[in-house]
């Protein structure tokens, strides 16, 4: 049975004789194919092998996630189970901001709120591994595929929109700056999803492995239509 993962932090064929050698070397595995440029390892053994144990034996310089998304059993799981956490967190923002205004209803304030918690509560994901977010990230997002740099500090930049909308500070900057930030990122999505590529999307950091699927491009444009919304508004 072939399995596939992907592992972040291989730059080099160094780097991929090094997580050949370590999985080889693992009970139950007949075969390993490392691809550096996919970034990559498939994995043939009698049953699939949990991450977890895989990343056991590798260093920490590599971070191994499951492509397939499958169930030690071999079933794939559903779109829709596998998203499970990222609709429990939109139901809780968007709850949490129409409780805010229940009482005296405001589209403007709702948006402007839900904007803020989006950022807050998606910020702290990627915040939980800040060395695992940035390699997650540069996979898809153009921008940090130019400049390393922005894949690290962009969890800091969702804290800051997200603390102007909820303080109600320059919310045309941050207005812009959301269309275009989310706007490059959800490019980058859209280019994914074309090429059918099974990789892992970095919306909630390394702490929860989502694939990136159309719920992805959708919770972007979401945000980017509201954005608009109060900009033109």
């Amino acid at each position: 049975m072939k399995h596939t993962y992907e592992v972040a932090g291989m730059t080099c064929n160094g780097c991929k004789s090094s997580v050949e050698k370590a999985i080889s070397n693992l009970r139950g595995v007949d075969k390993v194919e490392v691809d550096l440029k996919k970034r990559s390892v498939s994995v043939h053994s009698e049953k699939p092998l949990p991450s977890e144990y895989i990343q056991s034996v590798l260093p920490e310089k590599y971070a191994i996630s499951d492509l397939d998304m499958a169930n030690l059993d071999g079933t794939t799981k559903s779109e829709l189970k596998q998203l499970k956490p990222l609709f429990l967190i939109f139901a809780y923002i968007s709850m949490a901001a129409i409780g805010l205004h229940y009482k005296s209803w405001d589209w403007n304030a709702f948006m402007l709120d839900f904007m803020g918690l989006f950022y807050i509560v998606f910020s702290f994901f990627k915040l939980l591994d800040l060395k695992g977010f940035p390699e997650s990230f540069r996979m898809y997002d153009p921008l940090a595929k130019a400049f390393p740099a922005y894949a690290t500090i962009y969890p800091f930049i969702e804290v800051a929109l997200g603390l102007l909308f909820l303080l109600r500070v320059q919310i045309p900057l941050a207005l812009v700056a959301t269309i275009v930030i989310l706007g490059i990122t959800t490019v980058g999505v859209t280019r994914t999803l074309l090429s059918k590529k099974a990789i892992k999307c970095a919306c909630l950091g390394t702490a929860l492995k989502l694939p990136m699927t159309k719920a992805t491009f959708i919770e972007n444009t979401i945000m980017i239509v509201m954005a608009t919304i109060m900009l033109l508004g």
